[in-house]
């Protein structure tokens, strides 16, 4: 039997060793594949991407409505609006439970939790809990987040809030306005 006769045992290793769990190891870039359901994305990005992609797809899907309601004519058109929204809201379906699979991926869980998706309030968790620090067994941190991210992730809320204050708001003025005249007083401008 003969042994390595040109190595030294007591040598130093030369093989680069990662701490798996300790990790701060992050992705140095951003790659959103929003037809699958690998990887993971960060608190800030997942309500972004939801309220941004579902903005924009309520947005297209308004204007192809509305664009077959003008072309067709009323009874066509209206079938034709019909299915180009029902296709929409599959298609944002799909992103949704893809994002919200690679959520909870964030916080090393299994893609079945974005089943919580479809309870009212409990699928607030998704915004709340952190993501895991360093690798988990679905891949390593998310790239961090740009400041134009966190800006908008703050902003996009506030939107729906202020939506919801004009949807009160504008009817109560009209009201109001109505009553005035009806009162006999004047309005002045």
């Amino acid at each position: 039997m003969q042994l390595n006769q040109g190595v030294n045992p007591y040598a130093v290793p030369t093989a680069t060793v990662r701490d798996e769990a300790g990790s701060d190891e992050r992705d140095t870039e951003f790659r959103l594949r929003l037809f699958s359901s690998e990887g993971r994305i960060g608190r800030v990005r997942y309500l972004g991407y939801s309220i941004g992609l579902s903005l924009l797809l309520y947005a297209v899907g308004a204007a192809l409505a509305a664009a077959a309601l003008g072309v067709l004519g009323t009874s066509a058109g209206m079938i034709l609006a019909g299915v180009l929204v029902a296709v929409a809201y599959i298609l944002l379906f799909v992103i949704q439970i893809m994002l919200t699979i690679k959520r909870s991926h964030d916080f090393n869980s299994s893609g079945w939790l974005s089943l919580l998706l479809f309870v009212p309030v409990a699928n607030l968790i998704f915004l709340f809990i952190p993501g895991t620090k360093g690798i988990n067994q679905f891949g390593p941190r998310t790239a961090p987040n740009g400041k134009l991210a966190i800006i908008l992730a703050c902003l996009l809320p506030l939107v729906f809030v202020i939506g919801i204050l004009a949807a009160v708001a504008i009817p109560a003025y009209q009201q109001y306005t109505l009553r005035a005249q009806a009162a006999g007083y004047e309005q002045v401008d």
